[in-house]
């Protein structure tokens, strides 16, 4: 049985219902979310080889702070910095540090700021210099999901037709789609119900209605889709190490559909893909 309750009336714990956020919320997440988007598009022109993930985090930080607001990974649950940075088979929650990027690697980074009560929640993909076709094609791929996820997202429809249009084309183009990790409400909450499967049929899960805000994230891999997570408690790689991307976008639930909150300001989303489709 699935409960869903007003977001202004709930508890500022996970009680498993499910918020349903209003219109100044919807605005709250705007402005956290087009942070975190302008943040992303600023390093664009960070990412290269020789920078260090490390630095990346410390700019996360900085930046953040200097518009007033924090990095919610920062100290959540024992993760004691302010950025995901994941390089190649790393398909998640990978740890800044201070080894340097290389030319051909890719690299996600996933950033959350937590801006006047709200948390604004994304990551991208980073090409780092040259990167091979295999590469490049996993990334427009992981892209493509992405966006399917989102445009199957409307009042009335259930949260596996989301997970259904991730896997039916991830499949389709030979790839696999990571099971152990999952899109989440999001909101006045880091973490919150439900939980977006990026696989499943689209009569499962529970009804998306209006005012429900929540990340879609898929993460997708050139080999087979088991990972495994590190002795640090936190990375999360493939098992036969293959590469492995994720591209995450926050979404408000509307009367006709969904709105993206963490649009790119400057249309860098997905740098080498068509500039029709970088969202």
């Amino acid at each position: 049985m699935v409960n869903y309750i007003e977001a202004a009336s709930a508890p500022m714990k996970n009680t498993g219902a499910i918020r349903l956020y209003g219109a100044d919320d919807f605005e709250g997440m705007r402005k956290a979310c087009r942070l975190t988007a302008e943040c992303l598009d600023a390093l664009v022109d960070i990412v290269k080889p020789g920078v260090t993930t490390d630095a990346i985090d410390r700019f996360v930080l900085q930046f953040g702070m200097d518009h007033g607001a924090l990095p919610a990974t920062l100290n959540y649950r024992g993760y004691t910095k302010s950025v995901c940075t994941s390089i190649n088979h790393v398909v998640c929650h990978g740890i800044p540090d201070d080894k340097p990027l290389r030319e051909g690697d890719i690299v996600n980074i996933d950033v959350t700021y937590w801006l006047n009560g709200y948390h604004g929640d994304s990551s991208r993909m980073y090409p780092v210099g040259q990167i091979k076709r295999a590469a490049e094609r996993l990334l427009e791929v992981t892209h493509e999901c992405l966006m399917r996820g989102i445009a199957a997202v409307r009042p009335g429809a259930r949260t596996g037709a989301i997970g259904q249009a991730i896997q039916t084309y991830a499949e389709a183009e030979r790839c696999s789609v990571v099971r152990d990790f999952c899109g989440h409400g999001v909101g006045t909450l880091f973490h919150d119900t439900p939980n977006i499967l990026h696989y499943g049929r689209a009569d499962e899960g529970p009804e998306i209605r209006e005012g429900m805000i929540f990340t879609i994230e898929p993460m997708i891999n050139i080999g087979k889709p088991h990972v495994k997570v590190l002795a640090d408690g936190w990375t999360a790689v493939t098992r036969d190490r293959s590469l492995t991307a994720q591209y995450e976008h926050c979404v408000g639930v509307t009367a006709t559909g969904c709105e993206i909150f963490t649009l790119s300001p400057k249309g860098l989303f997905c740098p080498g893909i068509s500039p029709d489709r970088k969202a």
